[in-house]
């Protein structure tokens, strides 16, 4: 949210690529910094997503309707759709973000969640309590309060662009200050999901058709580049691949 503008913010991504972890841009995406080998047996299987309908549109299967309403807004905010490329709605951002709500990132599944919990510098990454998925139900939640009581009574799907980048700096800053959660907790996660869901692997609901790795030039998954490697200078123009196959 510190990009002023789409070209900016269009570059921000360009150059974020780079940062990504490859487990990340190949797979599922929603591990971070402080996911340490815990495995639980029962945790919830992060398996790829189920194959849907062709044409039909995606049901949430953790978000209820107003939390749906929040992510598409923010995440709309957060990545928009310009002439260089698909925003995060087409990309299938709330999607992705959904599945993983139900997936081993949302309930923490594989993190050491155990106390004490105390207050220790960001460089030590996310040391609270809760998992993501209540992180987002709580923050969600709040947030909306936040927006009501600043805007009229109405929730942040409700308000306009400027108002919806208003109150993200707010979260992102730590200027804003929620009921039962981290605002910058809550943004973190936010901001990291919404660029898993744009570059991740299509097979886990986001980027939608590879439409993300075509316009940074990302190949995907493809085997091998044996064929391309006596081709020096020789421009790289075949589609990206899933895990899934090809993409278009």
């Amino acid at each position: 949210m510190k990009d002023e503008s789409y070209p900016d913010r269009r570059g921000f991504l360009r150059r974020s690529i780079a940062i990504v972890p490859a487990a990340t841009a190949f797979s599922a995406g929603g591990i971070t910094g402080v996911t340490l080998a815990q495995p639980a047996p029962s945790a919830p299987a992060p398996g790829p997503a189920a194959a849907a309908t062709p044409g039909a549109p995606y049901t949430p299967v953790y978000f209820n309707a107003a939390e749906w309403a929040f992510v598409q807004a923010a995440v709309a905010r957060l990545i928009p759709s310009d002439d260089t490329g698909p925003g995060a709605i087409e990309a299938g951002v709330p999607e992705f973000i959904d599945r993983q709500m139900e997936g081993a990132f949302g309930h923490a599944a594989t993190w050491y969640m155990q106390g004490p919990f105390v207050d220790v510098s960001p460089l030590f990454g996310y040391q609270k309590k809760m998992p993501p998925r209540e992180v987002y139900r709580a923050g969600i939640a709040a947030t909306d309060a936040y927006s009501r009581k600043q805007f009229s009574g109405k929730a942040f799907a409700q308000l306009d662009a400027a108002q919806q980048d208003e109150v993200l700096k707010g979260l992102e800053g730590g200027t804003v200050a929620l009921d039962g959660v981290g605002a910058t907790d809550f943004f973190g996660f936010l901001l990291q999901n919404t660029k898993e869901g744009y570059f991740s692997d299509p097979i886990h609901g986001g980027n939608k058709n590879a439409a993300a790795w075509k316009m940074i030039g990302f190949p995907g998954a493809r085997a091998d580049y044996a064929d391309w490697v006596d081709r020096p200078g020789v421009k790289y123009n075949l589609p990206p691949v899933s895990i899934a196959g090809p993409q278009g």
